[in-house]
Parts: structure tokens; sequence; C-alpha cells
């Protein structure tokens, strides 16, 4: 269940650990089995969450329009510059913070979009946010074979902001990563070294002398 940037699987532009109204494994799939590029793969998911999500947003053309909380409207327009382009979709919802998930690619580089509905604040992550049973923290795994940090990091989650807070890096290279919460203040790592086949699963409390504080941005 991890992200690959091996455009030949149908997994090469996700990874499957969506928070609140997420697509199975199977259905993702099917979607992009034959996607043409990851801004493919990322629009057919998002026509199923149109559905799934209704009122939350809508597709006009290149443009995406999620609405605002209490009124309004913010919007997100796809550009195909062959420089700057970018491409956004409707990903998810976390309804414990009000907020809406995007999924963005700009070439081969694939973020997320976290927007706060309340006050139209966005926030970029490297990777797809799950949030934590308590609602205060957001924990993302930018972990792939290329064009990643490698990276584990926990966000803490505020009205105003989402600030990243710990950061850990393994010391063995891992060739992909997911992310869980097992409940408020651990994490669920399930990732698979490098040059193996098989996946392994490792927990790491919020209180581990692992972590690192991040750098105040």
């Amino acid at each position: 269940m991890f992200r690959s940037f091996a455009l030949a699987a149908a997994l090469s532009w996700i990874s499957l650990t969506a928070s609140a109204m997420p697509l199975t494994q199977p259905e993702i799939v099917n979607l992009c089995g034959n996607a043409e590029d990851a801004a493919h793969c990322g629009r057919l998911i998002e026509e199923v969450q149109l559905k799934r999500l209704p009122n939350l947003a809508r597709r006009d053309g290149d443009a995406l329009q999620v609405s605002l909380y209490p009124s309004g409207t913010a919007t997100f327009t796809d550009s195909d510059d062959p420089i700057n382009g970018r491409s956004y979709s409707l990903w998810d919802f976390l309804d414990g913070i009000n907020a809406v998930v995007l999924y963005s690619t700009a070439g081969e580089s694939i973020s997320f979009i976290v927007l706060r509905r309340t006050t139209n604040r966005r926030f970029d992550l490297p990777a797809e946010p799950q949030l934590s049973p308590d609602r205060l923290h957001i924990a993302t795994a930018d972990v792939c074979p290329s064009r990643c940090i490698n990276e584990i990091a926990v966000w803490r989650v505020a009205p105003e902001s989402l600030r990243k807070e710990l950061v850990w890096t393994p010391a063995e290279r891992w060739s992909d990563a997911a992310a869980t919460w097992k409940d408020a203040s651990t994490l669920t790592i399930e990732y698979t070294p490098a040059g193996a086949d098989k996946a392994a699963i490792v927990e790491r409390t919020l209180a581990d002398p692992v972590w690192k504080r991040a750098a105040p941005n």
C-alpha cells in the first residue's frame, strides 16, 4: 500500500491511507491502472470524490472550486504551462478539522494541499496527510525511491497554522512507507527497506527520543 513512481503500476501517484472518505485499494487500481499520468490519475479520483463528498467542491473546466465555511469559495486552476504548470484534484475531506485535501502535480512531482475551510489558509505537504484521533497532529511519510526527502514528519494542527513539529529520518534506506495513527500519540509505520521484497512495521510514540524537533519556519 505504498506510493510508487513506476508508471506501469496503478499505485504510481498515490499512497493508500486517506483519512475521511478514502477510496479502497481496488478502486484506485481500477481507476488509475490506465491513467496517462499523475494528473490524469488525480482527476479520475476526483470524479469519484465529487460524488462522495457532495456540495464540498465542483469542477468547472480547469477550475476546481471548493466551498468555504460558512461562505465563500476557494478556486484552484490547472495550468498546462510547460515550465510552471500544475494540476489540482479533490482528494479527501478531514472532517475533524474542517479541511479539504487536494492532490497536486507539477511535472513528475506530487504534493498535497490542506485547505482550512474556515480561514481559507492553505498548507503544502510533501505527502498525504494523516490526521491523529485527537485532531492535534498530522503525520506525513515522504518516502520513495526518488523525488522524496525520505522523512517521517509530525505536524502540529492549530486554528491558524499547520507547523512541522517532529521529524525522523530512518538510518537505513527505505523504498516506500506509509504512516497511520495507532492512537493519538503513536504512529504505526509500514515500510519496505531498499532492495527488500517484504514490508516491515515499526511503531513510534511521539515521546520517542528518535524524533528531532523541526527547525522553526
